[in-house]
């Protein structure tokens, strides 16, 4: 079995959080290791990934410092200026606008795929990361002083603190005996790109259907993507659909608010369910991003708030090394912990209570719902108060 040198932190999982975690960290001057089972594929132009975020601007900042956001924004990352959200059963329409709010984008859609590509190709120029990939974690052990990983390879690293950053089925949570709280929706997210008869207005569309939300998402192309939250039996007859069928059932439950949809990629669908850690930190090992919390993706902020995990901690460890104090000290990792679950239930039980209130069609919730659209959208602190809180800023 080898042993690799020390680290101050070790990370599983290369995904958006988990590769962010690593350059964030290793820029404050710590010695990081991080895990990954497949080498992540490389982004194409001309394969859009299905998978996209309403990437927010304390998220684009963090990239940004991490010398990571020019390289996405030259590739595909699209600014939206506008966001227009909708009830269908009760009327009432909330917008927000960029140059309302004295910005000028309110955030930018993004592939996954093309996010993942660029921070792996940046933690492969940080030297002072070690990649060990393709490996698997097998187990872990922690004492006083660090965790002691082993992986699949033989390869066994010690490290001061290790992140879980691997996902729902996250092994690092199962291994630490760290439970969470699931809830199934019973609902699936439907996904694809299309184009519709008149332009997307640099604008994101939020349309509350009985059945779930439906948002449209405007894209570098001239196309939308769009993700339709539906019960599962919904999701299954939609996507057995011809594209013209298709095409056609979305157009009206859009209410034809960009003209017709004339066009349809590939589709896919993923299952919606709420996800979270009851801790997110038990002696020196941490969760982050979905390994902690899986959220519904009502306003595509699963992303942000798993990059705000890194964000704090980032923020922790350079004020800490900065008063010249031992980073993982438990009483700094402690609060942390509690600052970041707080913040993530209170996000997670939110976007569920918005669907829940919005996607039905009970007589006093559809007729309180659009007057509450309007009285935000009539009252701009309102409105820009909760942009702030949904932009991080």
């Amino acid at each position: 079995m080898s042993r690799a040198a020390p680290m101050d932190v070790a990370v599983i999982g290369a995904g958006v959080v988990g590769a962010a975690a690593a350059l964030a960290l290793s820029r404050e001057g710590l010695r990081v290791a991080i895990v990954e089972a497949h080498e992540p594929s490389t982004w194409r132009s001309d394969a859009p990934d299905l998978r996209v975020y309403a990437f927010a601007p304390d998220s684009q900042a963090l990239l940004d410092a991490l010398g990571v956001w020019p390289s996405i924004a030259a590739a595909r990352a699209h600014p939206y200026r506008r966001m227009r959200v909708r009830d269908a059963a009760g009327g009432g329409e909330l917008c927000f606008d960029a140059d309302a709010l004295g910005r000028s984008n309110l955030g930018h859609i993004v592939e996954h795929g093309l996010l993942v590509d660029r921070l792996w190709l940046a933690v492969g120029r940080q030297r002072s990361i070690s990649r060990h990939c393709p490996d698997k974690l097998q187990s872990l052990v922690q004492d006083e002083t660090g965790v002691t990983l082993e992986l699949a390879s033989g390869t066994r690293l010690r490290a001061r603190l290790a992140l879980g950053a691997d996902g729902a089925t996250s092994k690092v949570r199962e291994l630490a005996g760290l439970a969470s709280v699931n809830h199934d929706y019973e609902q699936r997210a439907l996904v694809t790109y299309l184009r519709c008869e008149k332009p997307h207005e640099d604008t994101a569309w939020q349309r509350f259907l009985a059945s779930g939300p439906l948002a449209f998402l405007p894209c570098a192309d001239g196309r939308c993507s769009i993700v339709w939250t539906l019960p599962n039996a919904d999701a299954e007859r939609l996507l057995a659909l011809d594209d013209g069928s298709f095409c056609r059932e979305l157009t009206r439950a859009f209410d034809a608010r960009l003209g017709a949809v004339t066009e349809v990629s590939a589709r896919g669908a993923f299952p919606l369910r709420r996800q979270l850690a009851r801790e997110m930190l038990t002696g020196r090992v941490a969760l982050i991003g979905d390994a902690a919390h899986a959220v519904h993706p009502l306003a595509g902020q699963g992303v942000n708030l798993g990059l705000r995990d890194v964000m704090a901690l980032r923020d922790m460890v350079h004020a800490a090394r900065a008063a010249g104090r031992e980073f993982d000290s438990p009483d700094r990792l402690a609060r942390w912990a509690r600052i970041r679950i707080s913040e993530n239930s209170i996000a997670a039980y939110s976007f569920e209570t918005i669907n829940r209130v919005f996607s039905n069609d009970a007589v006093l919730p559809t007729l309180l719902r659009g007057h509450m659209l309007g009285l935000a959208g009539k009252f701009p602190p309102l409105a820009q108060f909760l942009w702030k809180r949904a932009a991080g800023i």
